[in-house]
């Protein structure tokens, strides 16, 4: 099987962990930046889309017109980025996904009056996200009217979600699927004080009922193979999604590399039976 890779970073961990085992099985895998210019040929038996930029998702979609075979598609990558469209379609399908509002900017959000009686401009705490989902975004927790002006101050221009605050004990679930198989860590919050640090892996056994066949749920929805859910607990065991990211990193779990291998390979083989 050739397996080629859709990234900027063939050298990222779990990409080249995967990689060391389909070669040491025998099979091709080559690397695609998405950046660079790429001889038309033969497609590959399968591409791995661990990229998110417009030029990945530009190429993903020139690949899958060709017919073949991308994982996760262009079209479930890109949904992904906008959280406005994920908290829709997750809230749509009966996902317990946090309630989101969409402002076209922070600057025109902040800038706004209240109306009489109405507490929904601005009803603390809530969390402020860059709608477009991507490295080094927006991501905090806005107390008053003050610091939602400074924010304004430093991101006027930057389309936003915003998400009522869930108390919760700090701590961020992580939990991730590659094909169907569950993966686990806890980390501190981005909103905390300490900040976010490392995660801390976890076993899948360990979580509260229901939550790995929520995360399962999750993948059909937004038709994804290689995916993160990044939950809370807001008591009690009961889950709050706040986030849904397309083939995250993955890192420090054990199985991870053999999991994507394996859902290489599948997906090569059924893309083959296909054609």
């Amino acid at each position: 099987m050739r397996v080629c890779l859709i990234t900027p970073e063939p050298g990222h961990p779990l990409l080249a962990a995967a990689t060391g085992l389909l070669r040491a099985a025998g099979h091709r895998v080559d690397a695609l930046d998405p950046a660079a210019e790429h001889p038309a040929g033969a497609p590959a038996d399968v591409y791995l889309l661990k990229a998110r930029t417009p030029r990945a998702l530009a190429l993903a979609r020139e690949l899958e017109g060709r017919g073949a075979v991308v994982v996760n598609s262009a079209a479930a990558t890109a949904l992904c980025q906008d959280r406005t469209e994920m908290a829709a379609l997750a809230l749509a399908a009966g996902l317990p996904f946090a309630g989101t509002r969409t402002h076209a900017s922070l600057a025109a959000w902040a800038a706004q009056e209240p109306a009489p009686g109405d507490g929904r401009l601005l009803d603390p705490p809530v969390v402020v996200k860059s709608r477009h989902s991507r490295r080094h975004d927006l991501v905090a927790r806005v107390d008053d009217r003050a610091q939602l002006r400074e924010l304004a101050a430093q991101w006027p221009r930057e389309p936003v979600v915003v998400q009522d605050f869930a108390p919760n004990s700090g701590w961020d679930h992580k939990l991730w699927v590659i094909g169907g198989r569950v993966f686990a860590a806890l980390r501190r919050s981005e909103l905390a004080p300490e900040g976010r640090g490392p995660a801390r892996p976890q076993s899948p056994a360990g979580l509260p009922d229901g939550w790995a066949e929520l995360v399962l749920q999750t993948g059909e929805v937004f038709s994804l193979d290689v995916y993160g859910v990044d939950v809370v607990d807001t008591g009690g065991g009961t889950p709050l999604i706040v986030d849904v990211n397309a083939f995250p990193g993955v890192r420090g779990q054990d199985g991870a590399p053999q999991a994507l291998a394996a859902l290489a390979l599948a997906r090569a083989r059924a893309g083959r039976r296909r054609g």
